[in-house]
C-alpha cells in the first residue's frame, strides 16, 4: 500500500533544502509519496535572508495579518495534497490554517503530526496563554516529530505517549559544509585575511547566525573588546543580517577588530570558519552550533539565554562552554579556550565527534521511520 504524506511549511529555511530531498527520496524507497509545502516569509522576517527554493515542491501563498507585535498567519492547502494521510505541520500557534487539519483529525479525517520545539524557547511569559495554549495543543495529535531530547522531554512530560514521539535530532549538512572547509587552500585564505586586515598571527573568533535582540549582541561587542585585551590582534568576524544589525555595524566603526561581513553561504561562509579557533555566541543558539562543531570550533555561550532545543548538544567543559550572564564571566571563559591551547584541542575534538551525532542523513531517516510508524498505527484519541 502506498502512503501520501504531506510536510507543511509556512516558508522554506535553505538549510533544510538538503534534509527535504533526502526526505523524499528515503520516503519513495519506503512506497511513501511525499510532497512539502511552503509559503513565503513574513515581511520582518525578509531581512534575514534565509530562505531557500525546491523546484519539486508545492508552493502557496500565505495570507498575514499584524496583530500587536505578531504575524498571524493562513497557510493555502493546494488540491495536490488534499489527500494525504499523514499531515506534518510546524507547531505554532500563530498557523491558523493548521487548526482545521487538527479538527479533521478529530472528526475522522487524515492523521496529523507536529514537527516543533514542544515550547517557545524564545518566550518572554513561559507561563503564559500562549504557552499555557501550545501546551493543550501538544496531546492534540497523531504524532510527534521532536527537535531533540529536550522537546522530547517537554512533550512527554505534557502527556504525550512516549512511543509516538520520534526524536529527530535537528540537523543541517554538516559533512558537506566540512569538506568545503577543509577545501578552503591557503591562498583563499591569505586572500580573507587581507581582505579584513588580518595578519598571519591574528587570533579569530567568529559569531554566525542572525542579529536580533535575543542574541545578545552588546554582550558579544563588549566581551570581544575585553578579550582584546588579554589575547594579542584578536578578532571577530559577525556574519549574519537581522533586525539589530546596526548594533554591529555601529560598533565595528569603533573597533576595527570587528568585522561585520553579511550573510554569507558555501564557500564564503567556510573561508571564514577556517580562520577561526571559537564560536563567540551569548545569545539564543540553534543550528549554527553544528556549523561550529563540524569544523572542530568550541561554542561558548550562556546558560540563561533564550537558546533553541539545539543547546542539549552542547556539553559544558566537554565539547564548548556555557557561562552565566555576567560579562567578565563570559571573557574569561572566552579567554581560557583562546590562551589554554590543551584544553582548547579537547575541546576542538569533542565538537568535531559530537558532529558525527547530529547529520542530516540520520534526521531524514528518523523522520521517515516515525512517518512510516505514524501512519500504520492506529489515531490517538
Amino acid at each position: 500500500m502506498q502512503y501520501k504524506v504531506a510536510v507543511l511549511q509556512y516558508r522554506l529555511l535553505h538549510y533544510r533544502i538538503d534534509f527535504f530531498n533526502r526526505l523524499r527520496e528515503l520516503c519513495l524507497d519506503r512506497n511513501i509519496d511525499c510532497h512539502l509545502v511552503h509559503g513565503q516569509a513574513t515581511s520582518n522576517e525578509k531581512s534575514k535572508n534565509d530562505e531557500g527554493t525546491l523546484q519539486w515542491a508545492d508552493k502557496t501563498h500565505n495570507a498575514f495579518v499584524r496583530v500587536g507585535d505578531r504575524d498571524i498567519l493562513w497557510q493555502p492547502l493546494p488540491d495536490s495534497v488534499r489527500d494525504a494521510d499523514l499531515f506534518v505541520i510546524m507547531q505554532e500557534n500563530r498557523i491558523l490554517s493548521n487548526y482545521p487539519l487538527i479538527l479533521r483529525d478529530k472528526l475522522g479525517g487524515p492523521k496529523v503530526a507536529y514537527w516543533g520545539h514542544g515550547v517557545n524557547f524564545q518566550s518572554h511569559a513561559p507561563g503564559g496563554l500562549r504557552e499555557r495554549w501550545k501546551r493543550f495543543l501538544v496531546r492534540q495529535v497523531d504524532w510527534w516529530f521532536a527537535y531533540t531530547d529536550l522537546t522530547a522531554e517537554i512533550v512527554c512530560s505534557a502527556g504525550f505517549p512516549t512511543e509516538r514521539v520520534t526524536c529527530l535530532n535537528n540537523a543541517i549538512d554538516t559533512k558537506a559544509f566540512s569538506k568545503t572547509v577543509e577545501s578552503i587552500s591557503h591562498e583563499e585564505l591569505a586572500e580573507i585575511r587581507r581582505g579584513l586586515g588580518l595578519d598571519d598571527h591574528s587570533r579569530v573568533g567568529i559569531f554566525c547566525g542572525s542579529l536580533y535582540p535575543d542574541k545578545r549582541l552588546d554582550l558579544l561587542v563588549e566581551a570581544a573588546a575585553r578579550i582584546r585585551n588579554k589575547v594579542k590582534d584578536f578578532h571577530v568576524i559577525v556574519i549574519g543580517s537581522g533586525p539589530t544589525r546596526d548594533v554591529i555595524d555601529q560598533a565595528a566603526k569603533k573597533y576595527p577588530w570587528l568585522h561585520p561581513v553579511g550573510v554569507k553561504f558555501d564557500r564564503e561562509k567556510a573561508g571564514y570558519f577556517k580562520l577561526a579557533e571559537i564560536m563567540l555566541n551569548p545569545g539564543a543558539l540553534g543550528l549554527h552550533i553544528l556549523d561550529a562543531f563540524s569544523v572542530g570550533l568550541p561554542v561558548v555561550s550562556t546558560s540563561n539565554a533564550r537558546h533553541g532545543p539545539e543547546i542539549a548538544y552542547l556539553q559544558n567543559g566537554a565539547n564548548g562552554v556555557l557561562t552565566g550572564d555576567a560579562v567578565q564571566e563570559y571573557t574569561d571563559a572566552a579567554t581560557r579556550v583562546l590562551n589554554d591551547t590543551l584544553w582548547r584541542q579537547s575541546l576542538s575534538a569533542n565538537a568535531l565527534a559530537s558532529s558525527k551525532n547530529y547529520t542530516v542523513e540520520k534526521m531524514a531517516e528518523r523522520f521517515v521511520d516515525g512517518a512510516a510508524r505514524c501512519l500504520t498505527m492506529k489515531k490517538y484519541r
